[in-house]
């Protein structure tokens, strides 16, 4: 296996095991534009969206804690951070790691939110039904 780099090399070790793309959101109107590889990972027709809907493809016992997360967020100008996968129709599973700060959310006044979500360069297959654990 090879070794990995340090320093100037972090980037190119980085992008070699997941890719990256930034989103941003309106916290007056809720919008969040999502780039075109989260768009189609998250099963979503646009890059446009709410929240409820972005969450909607993500495993289920992760969805309230994300959403817990946003509303914390959008009352206080923070930075944030989750991990989750998304579950596709075919049932496979992409794991996503997502930081996100929001900014200009004191005094009342919505603000805005910038993030970057990292998908690791592989999928999961379609987890065991429960029984077989049992």
């Amino acid at each position: 296996m090879p070794h990995l780099q340090t320093g100037g090399g972090d980037a190119d070790s980085f992008s070699r095991f997941t890719v990256s793309e930034s989103w941003t959101g309106d916290l007056a109107n809720g919008i969040i534009r999502l780039g075109d590889r989260a768009t189609v990972l998250h099963g979503l027709d646009g890059p446009e969206c709410g929240l409820l809907n972005m969450t909607r493809c993500y495993d289920a016992h992760d969805r309230a804690h994300v959403l817990d997360l946003f509303e914390q967020a959008a009352t206080v100008s923070s930075t944030f951070c989750y991990s989750t996968t998304i579950v596709s129709d075919d049932e496979y599973r992409q794991p996503v790691f997502c930081i996100a700060e929001t900014t200009g959310v004191e005094g009342g006044v919505a603000g805005s939110i910038c993030g970057v979500f990292m998908f690791p360069r592989f999928r999961l297959a379609p987890a065991l039904p429960a029984s077989i654990y049992a």
